[in-house]
């Protein structure tokens, strides 16, 4: 018997955007718990990056759809269209393309795993967020159906939403450090500090493992107890 917590042997995962958000702590641990990773840094935006990125991986068993960028704080009344398009091209666009280029070998395998890393911020209101809140919140609609649409097909699709999770894109170290910021995570975080990269990989990985195979179009808040669902 593996000593593993989740084990991962003889799986193929893709991390996408490996290089930011939680992609790199995410390649480490899915390594580690034995799969074979196949981590790209290529952008999403075009729309025929994602058929690109998941034809050049081969075969995968595991798909982890870890989009992000700087997100906006623009007030409401200035949101321009532009703003708009940007964000949703980076965070909402990309899935239907992946699920299109991916779900077919998994259909025909008679099996797979798709794992949206999204944001509570589509889970509480959040002031000067809306555009990144609404981008968000698409993620998890889409999880929502999407899971219940595949799940007869032993496809099981699901995503953390998650912050104040230690990752580079959000939370860098010069942010950690600042002595406002460690006030604010005393003030709106009950657990009382960032909640580890490593911790909320091995969500992942629990939700792209066999051992566990009953949740389905769910949304898992990993938050630190910001917020609670």
């Amino acid at each position: 018997m593996s000593d593993r917590p989740f084990d991962l042997s003889g799986r193929r995962a893709l991390v996408t955007q490996a290089q930011d958000f939680m992609g790199p702590a995410l390649c480490a641990v899915f390594a580690e718990l034995g799969a074979e990773v196949v981590a790209s840094d290529q952008a999403l935006v075009a729309p025929d990056a994602a058929e690109a990125v998941v034809r050049d991986a081969g075969p995968i068993d595991v798909l982890i759809a870890n989009l992000a960028l700087p997100a906006p704080s623009t007030p409401v009344v200035d949101v321009d269209d532009a703003e708009w398009r940007h964000t949703f091209a980076h965070l909402v666009d990309p899935l239907p393309r992946l699920a299109r280029a991916a779900v077919p070998g998994m259909v025909a395998r008679g099996r797979g795993r798709i794992v949206v890393m999204g944001s509570a911020s589509a889970l509480r209101g959040m002031k000067r967020c809306s555009t990144y809140s609404a981008a968000r919140g698409a993620q998890l609609a889409w999880v929502q159906a999407v899971g219940v649409e595949l799940a007869p097909q032993g496809i099981r699709v699901n995503a953390i939403a998650q912050n104040f999770v230690d990752n580079p894109t959000y939370f860098p170290p010069q942010l950690q450090a600042n002595p406002k910021f460690q006030e604010r995570l005393a003030r709106e975080v009950p657990l009382g500090r960032l909640v580890r990269a490593r911790e909320d990989a091995l969500v992942a990985a629990m939700l792209a493992a066999d051992a566990i195979d009953c949740f389905v179009g769910q949304v898992f808040p990993v938050s630190g107890g910001w917020v609670a669902r």
